[in-house]
């Protein structure tokens, strides 16, 4: 049966292999939402990155830049007849990824594209941080085993790691549920999921690290 959410758009961010889209299917799923997926297997620069990180990123950054602003900006045009919304990515991220990503004169020629673009997207009232050290995330990547993702290597997966606790240190613009993904599963644990599902019910501004006491010594 699904949960009845006090959350009209939520969002679920985190590094690569931490579980955010899986995530987000199951909470759309219990919520009965519209799902909002990036869709970056649709990037064809995206393998040609991991390849070739240095040659390869400003195509890649810019591609996936247009396809998030035309993508919020579709739900935005939709807002008066909104229904609930579970989204894998905030808009914010792309810079995060660019800041990462790019030479200090791509990143610079990157500033002069996002600034051009009339970006206005639909604001979250909840966003899910999936927390997890780099080993677990290469043992999730592994896992799933996706082929082009066996490229990324850990260096660029520590930067982001970095890139991302740095971002959320001083995120203030939604509530902010912090989720130590490294102990808990709400994807696989019916048990983690419920308790997940309690915290983002009880959400209602500032943040919340959510790391239940059964998980704590783990």
């Amino acid at each position: 049966m699904s949960t009845v959410p006090s959350h009209r758009f939520v969002v679920v961010e985190g590094p690569i292999g931490v579980g955010k889209t899986t995530l987000a299917r199951r909470l759309a799923e219990n919520f009965g939402a519209e799902l909002v997926l990036e869709q970056a297997e649709s990037n064809p620069f995206l393998e040609r990155f991991y390849r070739d990180p240095v040659g390869a990123a400003l195509p890649a950054q810019l591609h996936f830049l247009f396809q998030r602003t035309q993508q919020l900006a579709a739900l935005r045009q939709e807002d008066m007849f909104a229904p609930v919304r579970v989204a894998d990515y905030l808009l914010e991220k792309d810079r995060l990824f660019a800041r990462v990503t790019l030479d200090e004169a791509e990143f610079a020629l990157y500033e002069q594209v996002y600034a051009r673009l009339v970006i206005d997207p639909p604001k979250p009232d909840l966003v899910i941080y999936l927390q997890a050290p780099v080993d677990v995330l290469q043992q999730r990547i592994a896992r799933r085993g996706v082929q082009v993702e066996k490229l990324i290597e850990r260096a660029y997966l520590e930067k982001l790691n970095e890139a991302y606790a740095r971002f959320f240190h001083d995120y203030d613009a939604a509530p902010l549920l912090i989720v130590n993904a490294a102990t808990l599963d709400p994807v696989a644990s019916d048990l983690d999921f419920s308790e997940l599902i309690g915290a983002v019910q009880r959400m209602k501004r500032g943040r919340l690290y959510f790391n239940p006491l059964r998980h704590a010594a783990l």
